[in-house]
């Protein structure tokens, strides 16, 4: 445990944010979660509207330096490849 204030402080800041990262983070792996499921049913409609959704959700995790921006650039490659699949192979 620190004992200077200022770093007990930082230790209240550090909980917060600690805690909004991963209401961040966990609120984007579950609307990866949503579009697979919808890409396993073959729902194209569903799946489109869901790209675009999760596609944004990782594009705020990248700008608030939750997750790296290379690491937001393959996860929307890696989506948009599954869906692209599910539309031009049928």
């Amino acid at each position: 445990m620190p004992n200077i204030k200022s770093a007990k402080k930082r230790v209240k800041i550090i909980e917060t944010k600690t805690l909004r990262n991963k209401s961040v983070k966990s609120a984007m792996k579950t609307h990866i979660r949503k579009f697979e499921s919808a890409i396993q049913e073959g729902d194209k409609e569903k799946s489109k509207s869901l790209l675009d959704i999760t596609q944004k959700e990782i594009d705020k995790a990248a700008a608030k330096g939750i997750i790296h921006k290379n690491t937001a650039a393959r996860k929307k490659s890696l989506l948009t490849k599954s869906y692209n699949k599910l539309v031009y192979n049928d």
